[in-house]
This record gives C-alpha cells, sequence and structure tokens, in this order.
C-alpha cells in the first residue's frame, strides 16, 4: 500500500513537472518586446540591434521592436531600461559608450551594473583612423611625424564629448604627444561628410562607415585599433605594430535586461544569440558591416563588462576627460 503510495506520489510529480515546463515556456514572449536602443537609428547599435531583432522574432515567434532613443550620450534610453519591469519585455541594446564610458564621465541615472543583467554581447568592432587625401601620408606612423611637425594645424572630427570617439582621439592625441583642433559635432552624417570634402582632416570612425569611402579614394585608412590586422582591410596596420603598445580600442554591442528579469528568460535568449553567432548568413552580415560575432554567456558578458569598466575608467583619467 505504501510502495503505491509513494509510486503515485511520483507519477503526481512528473506530471506536474511535464505540465509546468511547456507552461513556463509558453508564458514568455506571449507579446512584442522591445530592444531600446541608445541611439539614432543607422549606428552601429541599431544595426546589431535589428539584426539580432530580427533573429530573436523568428525564434520565438514573436515580434522584437526596436525602439530608438537617443540622447545624454545614451543615458536616457539606460535609465529607461534600467526602472523598466523585469519581466523580459524591455531590453537594452548595450554597448561601450554607455555602460563603460559614461558613467566613467561623471554621475549618471544608472548603475552600469547594479541595475541591469547581462544576457550577451552580439558583436564588437574596432575604429579606423582615416585621414583626407590631402594629408600626403599613408599610415600612423607618418601622421605622427606630419602632425608633430604642425602643431595644432591639422583639424579632427570631436564627436560628441565623453564618446568612444572623442576619448579615442583624447588617448591617441596624449600617446603620440601631438597636439592637433577639435572640431566638434553632435552625431549624425555631418563629420564624415566633412572629413571626405576635406574641411575636417582626420577621424576616428567604425569600420563598416568608412571602407566604402576608402575604396573610391575620398578617405584614407591610417590604423585600426584591433589586437590584429583585419580581414576586411588586410593592408590597414593597427596602432599595436605601429608603435602603440596596448592601444587596442572595441566597441561591443550586447543585449541587457533589467536587473531582477529572471534567470530562464536571460538564459533563453543568450542561448539563442549563441546560436546565431554560429550561423553563417548571420556572421555574414554582421561582419558586412565591421563585426566580429561574439554570443557569449551571461556570465561571460558580465566578466567583460567588469574588464571594459575597468579600462575606460583609466582612459577617462589619462584623457583627463573625467567629471572635476
Amino acid at each position: 500500500m505504501r510502495r503505491q503510495r509513494t509510486l503515485r506520489l511520483l507519477l503526481l510529480m512528473c506530471v506536474a513537472l511535464s505540465v509546468a515546463s511547456p507552461a513556463q515556456s509558453q508564458e514568455w514572449p506571449h507579446k512584442p518586446v522591445r530592444i531600446v536602443v541608445s541611439f539614432a537609428a543607422g549606428g552601429n547599435s541599431d544595426i546589431v540591434a535589428r539584426l539580432i531583432g530580427q533573429r530573436l522574432s523568428e525564434v520565438f515567434a514573436q515580434q522584437f521592436v526596436i525602439e530608438n532613443r537617443p540622447g545624454a550620450s545614451g543615458a536616457i534610453a539606460a535609465e529607461a531600461v534600467a526602472r523598466a519591469p523585469a519581466d523580459g519585455y524591455t531590453l537594452l541594446m548595450g554597448n561601450a559608450p554607455v555602460i563603460s564610458i559614461t558613467p566613467a564621465l561623471g554621475r549618471v541615472p544608472y548603475d552600469p551594473v547594479k541595475d541591469f543583467a547581462p544576457i550577451s554581447a552580439i558583436g564588437a568592432n574596432p575604429l579606423v583612423l582615416v585621414a583626407h587625401p590631402s594629408v600626403p601620408v599613408a599610415n600612423i606612423e607618418e601622421f605622427v611625424g606630419y602632425a608633430r611637425s604642425r602643431p595644432r594645424q591639422l583639424t579632427y572630427v570631436s564627436s560628441g564629448v565623453g564618446s568612444i570617439v572623442h576619448l579615442a582621439m583624447g588617448l591617441f592625441l596624449k600617446r603620440a604627444e601631438i597636439e592637433m583642433t577639435p572640431v566638434s559635432y553632435k552625431g549624425g552624417a555631418a563629420p564624415l561628410t566633412d572629413v571626405i570634402a576635406g574641411h575636417v582632416k582626420t577621424y576616428f570612425s567604425n569600420l563598416s562607415v568608412v571602407v566604402p569611402h576608402a575604396s573610391g579614394g575620398s578617405l584614407r585608412l591610417l590604423g585600426v585599433t584591433a589586437a590584429r590586422r583585419l580581414p576586411q582591410i588586410p593592408d590597414v596596420p593597427t596602432f599595436i605594430e605601429s608603435g602603440f603598445p596596448g592601444f587596442r580600442i572595441l566597441t561591443w554591442n550586447g543585449l541587457m535586461a533589467p536587473a531582477g528579469t529572471p534567470a530562464w528568460i536571460i538564459d533563453r535568449m543568450a542561448t539563442e544569440a549563441a546560436r546565431a553567432v554560429k550561423d553563417p548568413k548571420f556572421v555574414e552580415r554582421l561582419a558586412g558591416d565591421g563585426f566580429d560575432p561574439i554570443g557569449n554567456r551571461p556570465d561571460e558578458f558580465a566578466a567583460m563588462i567588469a574588464a571594459d569598466i575597468s579600462f575606460w575608467a583609466d582612459a577617462v583619467k589619462i584623457a583627463g576627460m573625467q567629471d572635476k
């Protein structure tokens, strides 16, 4: 009799588990999910958000809608997600400027670690130093010599105080011991347009933006901030091999959720992100926009963020840009 009761109890437990698992998998997502992007449409974060959003929409048979909320160096979007319900329906396309750089510059209305749950970094890409063809140099060494002989005569794009482009140039000027004159922009297409026209001479930019213009001769690529040369531009040297050891700057983009989001939801999205970066078609689309795929797990992404925060905290001090 006791054995029958034990068997019956075990059977009921098995039934309960078999019912609970599908129920849990069906309860999310049962409505559209927002992926909030900190910058305007067309930029790096927006590109990655739309790629992974389309993939997740297909996998989960539910819309993952991109919402662009630019402003305050990304703080507006980050705060909105940090304060959103932790239910898996509001996500942030996190990136290095919003999570690692802006908080290092001064106070922000969110904690880059405590307020978010990392899901997966989708991809990362380096910056490229470009120059207008009227600058008679072919690489970084020549550029440094040319700029040193003409202090403050060369102009460069200073796009958004505290942006990764702004800080990268600040670090480069410090390391190279050269002086140039900044030309400030709020973003958009104007910086690239003005460099192509020759109104401003140099610019740190994302690879995907400048390669088409370099191919046509409108821009000259001088160096990349990657650890090794890029397959898309194999003839362009790295800063490291050009006499700047450790000068490796990457801007990453990854999915994040409000802190407290159920771990099983986080894990489901992380699993699909990892699968996406193993899909040759998905990787090809990332590479076409200059990204190296990552697709790491939440704990790996958290460690990556911690290291990035430490790097940019030091970089801000070196560049002398911290909030006084």
